[in-house]
């Protein structure tokens, strides 16, 4: 099965600080390439989540952290709603410690979304804004690990290819309808996604994904 590899961190800084060469919406189309199947797309979205933080982080103009954060915000709306709806219930189901499992990975995002609420706040310019977004990414990469580690197999585990693509459809559904990033020239209600503060992004990214898996 093909594997998508994203930029990893000291990549994503080099091609920052060349001209900003790897650009949020570049590194946004790269998901598109990845494979059908749910734990591999949601995998490469973990890998792309990475590079956002870090482009966020390593920006040499504070000014700048603007635009690659309000699309990191927009992608972890979507990322997490998505598996909050789409992966989290089956899991549950599939595991013979689902409950367990799938309530720890809620309560991680809980804490999460509290502190990105807070972040949001904040002066990207400001050196807590860093000191945040830096907490922020560990619980994040950590979050993400426990799913790989604790979830995901017991999907892979537990159901077969047709299942994990339909699930993948799914998941990719959500990413199509609250795209990670605005495409010019197109009037939509897509480009409104990420206006407003992050819990407002979570309510319309569950309209939208409900809408879509029907």
């Amino acid at each position: 099965m093909q594997r998508v590899y994203l930029a990893k961190p000291h990549t994503a800084q080099r091609a920052f600080h060349n001209s900003r060469s790897l650009e949020v919406s570049a590194m946004a189309d790269m998901i598109i390439q990845s494979p059908d199947e749910v734990v591999a797309f949601l995998k490469a979205q973990h890998n792309l989540i990475e590079d956002m933080f870090d482009q966020v982080l390593h920006a040499t103009d504070p000014k700048a952290r603007e635009e690659p954060f309000a699309a990191l915000r927009q992608l972890l709306a979507v990322h997490e709603t998505a598996e909050e709806m789409i992966v989290h219930p089956r899991a549950r189901k599939e595991a013979d410690d689902g409950d367990a499992i799938v309530d720890a990975r809620l309560d991680e995002e809980h804490g999460a979304k509290e502190l990105l609420s807070q972040i949001e706040q904040l002066d990207v310019t400001s050196q807590r804004f860093i000191d945040e977004l830096t907490k922020l990414r560990e619980a994040v990469l950590e979050h993400a690990k426990q799913e790989e580690t604790e979830e995901f197999p017991v999907l892979t585990r537990q159901l077969d290819d047709d299942d994990l693509k339909r699930m993948g459809t799914a998941v990719r559904a959500a990413e199509a309808i609250a795209p990670t990033h605005p495409h010019p020239g197109v009037e939509s209600a897509k480009l409104n996604f990420a206006l407003g503060p992050f819990a407002s992004m979570l309510d319309r990214a569950r309209d939208l994904i409900g809408h879509a898996v029907g």
